[in-house]
Formats: structure tokens, sequence, C-alpha cells
């Protein structure tokens, strides 16, 4: 989601989560630079510093029930990727198909 969005959007994503549990290659390091990135927990990070470390395909930053309740533990330093998946846009649509959910409204 991108920053300075409007809180409802906000609020849709933390009830959902189907994007930062859709694939493990999902949450990757695109255009950050080493200083973005160095912010985000060590633990946090995938092995091969490609993107973020997933538990099978949730992303491992990811806290909560996909569909009910979520946060990101590092939601002011997302990778790039994250910020541009936007409530009701094509990724976000295939994210909750992905999860057995109906489209964002």
């Amino acid at each position: 989601m991108k920053d300075g969005a409007d809180p409802r959007d906000v609020s849709s994503c933390q009830t959902c989560g189907a994007c930062c549990a859709h694939s493990a290659e999902w949450p990757r390091f695109t255009l950050e630079s080493d200083d973005e990135i160095a912010r985000i927990p060590e633990a946090l990070i995938a092995a091969d510093q490609s993107g973020m470390r997933c538990v099978g395909t949730r992303c491992a930053a990811l806290a909560g029930e996909i569909g009910r309740r979520v946060s990101c533990a590092v939601y002011a330093a997302r990778p790039i990727v994250c910020r541009d998946c936007l409530p009701g846009d094509d990724a976000c649509a295939m994210a909750r198909a992905g999860a057995g959910m109906p489209p964002s409204t």
C-alpha cells in the first residue's frame, strides 16, 4: 500500500493480508537502497538477500490470521513491491483469489 493512502484502505488491508502470503517470490527487493534494506531486521530477510524471508508462501513479517486481522512487522520499511500493492488492484485481486477470498470492494 502506498504511503498517504486513504485510511479506509489501510483498514481493509489489515483484515486481509492475502498479498503477504501469496508467494515466496512476491516480497522481493527491487529498487530499494542499501539503507532502506538495512532498516529491515536481518532475521526477516531471505538467506539469498533477494527479499523478505518467507515461511512457505507467507512473509515472515506478517503477523495475524489471513482474512481476519493482520499486521506487518516492518510496515514503515516494507519493500516497494509491498507498497505498490493497493486494495482492489490486479495484484490484490490475484492474491485474494489465491487465498479463496472474494475481490476487495
